[in-house]
């Protein structure tokens, strides 16, 4: 039993190792950090970005391992849900921004000039989406 239970340990440890290698090497090739603090403005927060993203994985990972969950109360869920979503949004951002996908695009499209109204679809898009998902799965 316990050489099973070695093994297992093992080749979790050296999944993770490998998803969160893959993980890192994906956010460093790609330059989404510094591109997300150029379009924000906020390169004295650099810290505060690792950081972040370092704990949001460990501590995510850790509590769905743990099937854990955390009870707040209503009126602490609302501010925490939105900067959750600006910082997740943001992150999107800036991933499309490296990647050059928005102005391939509306190059693709015909829409060159017109790119603000591909952006506000897609922020739109997004918000109903989630609005939708929120109002009518969550309460049913």
């Amino acid at each position: 039993m316990g050489i099973k239970v070695l093994l297992i340990a093992f080749i979790g440890f050296g999944g993770g190792i490998t998803v969160g290698s893959g993980l890192v090497a994906l956010i460093t090739v790609l330059g989404i950090v510094p591109r997300l603090m150029q379009l924000s403005k906020t390169y004295r927060y650099i810290r505060g970005y690792e950081l972040s993203i370092i704990l949001g994985a460990v501590i995510g990972g850790w509590m769905n391992l743990r099937n854990a969950s955390i009870g707040f109360p209503a009126f602490f869920l609302v501010p925490i849900g939105l900067f959750t979503g600006i910082f997740v949004g943001m992150l999107a951002a800036a991933l499309t921004e490296v990647l050059n996908v928005l102005p391939i695009l509306a190059k693709r499209v015909g829409f060159g000039e017109k790119i603000i109204i591909i952006l506000m679809a897609i922020v739109l898009g997004k918000i109903s989406g989630s609005l939708f998902h929120w109002m009518y799965y969550i309460n049913h």
